[in-house]
């Protein structure tokens, strides 16, 4: 079916097609309302332009870095410093249209970005580490975003980026054979001597040490619980102002808390409602990891777009936790500032945030999430 013999082909009724993307553009075309292509020769163009840059210049040199590593080629460290300062600047080619585009062509998902999703994948669980992407948040925001949307996790199942790029395979020495190297037939037997038994205290060394504790569990004792604060939020259903927000001022602990205030960077790129959501929802779920020491509100305001995205943190210890800034890279996405509670204007904020007051700083909202 494919007069090479490789794969993937797809049978159809009509006879069999091959080549992944050409199989990706007949299925998006067998519906005639699939939204994956759109109206006009020239969106349809930018999405077949798209499709092919991505498979050209990514896609061709993510699996020049790749491969290698795995010992499916030859690793020539200049063949790998070439591909990767070509990534770099494709990368930095997409950087560049995503800063003012949340999709690829148009207002919605198309081909393209289903292509261009699942080549950056295969870079960023395999071989793309935090420190070759964070020079590109645009394209980082665009491939978070679209991972968590339901179809794509469907799919992909829940992303996680590699740590690590793959270790250069070693190379393996030729072993000797007999003809090459004839034993003597005199040669006596070596029998192995046994090991001598280690002393016990080297032995103890070998044992797995400990894992370092966070060093927020290392800060003096506070007098607020967040689980009881968190309890009084989830179970205050009337008169929140008067019980929840009023509880929240008398546990709160301004030595061993902090309040942050958030601002997203790019509202302007907010213009499709369902998509603010999930970008929302997908930094609340990466987020997971300070469940222990944080709770948050996150905002978001308007009734149709651009939307604002506005947050309220509450974080042990007076600064935003590192590992939090380390690991979760929408931290970076957002302008943060430090609530000053003596100052009423912001404390009030802080208990309207809470409670998703409404209109919020004269604007309806739209929705307002919690992590808690």
């Amino acid at each position: 079916m494919n007069p090479i013999g490789k794969v993937p082909v797809l049978e159809t009724p009509d006879g069999p097609i091959f080549e992944s993307n050409a199989i990706a553009r007949y299925v998006a075309r067998l519906n005639g309302d699939n939204a994956l292509y759109l109206s006009t020769p020239i969106d349809n163009a930018r999405i077949d332009q798209w499709i092919d840059f991505s498979t050209l210049e990514i896609d061709a040199n993510i699996l020049k870095l790749y491969l290698p590593r795995l010992g499916f080629a030859p690793y020539l460290p200049p063949a790998e410093e070439a591909a990767n300062s070509a990534l770099k600047r494709a990368f930095g080619a997409l950087n560049t249209h995503l800063a003012s585009n949340t999709y690829l062509v148009g207002h919605s998902v198309t081909l393209a970005d289903i292509i261009t999703i699942c080549i950056l994948y295969l870079g960023f669980s395999q071989i793309l580490v935090k420190s070759f992407t964070s020079e590109f948040p645009h394209v980082e925001r665009y491939f978070w975003t679209l991972v968590n949307q339901p179809n794509f996790r469907k799919i992909l199942g829940q992303v996680k980026q590699t740590d690590a790029v793959p270790p250069v395979p070693s190379a393996k020495k030729p072993s000797q054979t007999k003809e090459s190297k004839p034993k003597p037939k005199d040669e006596p037997k070596k029998v192995a001597k046994p090991e001598p038994e280690k002393p016990k205290e080297e032995a103890e060394e070998e044992a797995p040490k400990p894992k370092a504790k966070n060093p927020l569990d290392l800060l003096p004792p506070s007098k607020m619980i967040l689980d009881d604060w968190k309890r009084l939020y989830s179970n205050t259903k009337t008169n929140f102002r008067e019980v929840a927000i009023k509880g929240f001022w008398d546990m709160y602990d301004p030595e061993g808390y902090s309040l942050w205030f958030c601002d997203y960077k790019y509202n302007d790129e907010n213009t499709v409602s369902f998509v603010t959501l999930n970008k929302v929802g997908g930094f609340l779920q990466r987020m997971d990891l300070a469940r222990k020491y944080a709770f948050g509100k996150m905002l978001v305001i308007g009734s149709q777009g651009p939307f604002k995205v506005k947050g309220l943190w509450l974080f042990r210890g007076q600064e935003i936790p590192q590992f939090v800034i380390d690991e979760c890279y929408d931290m970076e996405l957002y302008e943060w500032t430090k609530v000053d509670i003596s100052d009423e204007a912001q404390k009030e904020r802080v208990s309207q945030m809470i409670e998703d007051y409404e209109p919020f700083e004269g604007e309806p909202l739209l929705d307002a999430k919690c992590f808690k």
